[in-house]
């Protein structure tokens, strides 16, 4: 490697296919409230394996364009997985949401899963900083405990199961 930039590239790459991929919408079916599960463990599992990124974001984005372009995009797909999922709940009546609910709704996912750990990091004491099970298990918690409001009373209860197996 040339430079520290170059090797940040490497990892910012491998961190980018593991997002991509975590992403994923279901094709051939309706999603469930187990893919909405599954799809914010994917994310804040791979956001801790790659927390380094996440650490000093401001500024590591700020000193490397193509690494910003790169993050905007991932964010805008956090945004567009997260309504995607919330339009097929609602769209199987899971789920009861406007169009702009829904909008609203997959921003704030996309923000909490992107600063959930510098949240719990400032939070946090210093012996429990890098338990990540704890970290992990509470941002997919907060992200569904945002989307509860929107359920309908049976997928609400299904949602509460989940949580208190999870939490657990």
């Amino acid at each position: 490697f040339r430079n520290k930039d170059d090797i940040i590239w490497l990892l910012f790459e491998q961190f980018e296919r593991r997002m991509d991929a975590a992403l994923q919408v279901p094709e051939r079916r309706a999603p469930d409230m187990e893919d909405m599960w599954l799809y914010l463990h994917l994310v804040f599992e791979t956001i801790w394996e790659y927390r380094f990124f996440y650490r000093d974001l401001d500024n590591l984005l700020s000193r490397n364009k193509k690494l910003r372009t790169h993050f905007r995009r991932i964010i805008e797909r956090k945004v567009t997985t997260a309504a995607a999922i919330c339009q097929g709940l609602t769209d199987a009546g899971i789920m009861q949401a406007t169009a702009e609910d829904i909008a609203a709704l997959a921003r704030n996912i996309a923000v909490v899963a992107t600063y959930w750990l510098n949240f719990q990091r400032i939070r946090a004491s210093a012996a429990t900083v890098n338990q990540d099970s704890d970290h992990l298990a509470l941002g997919v918690y907060q992200v569904l405990s945002q989307v509860a409001p929107f359920l309908r009373s049976d997928a609400r209860q299904l949602l509460h199961h989940i949580s208190r197996e999870y939490l657990t």
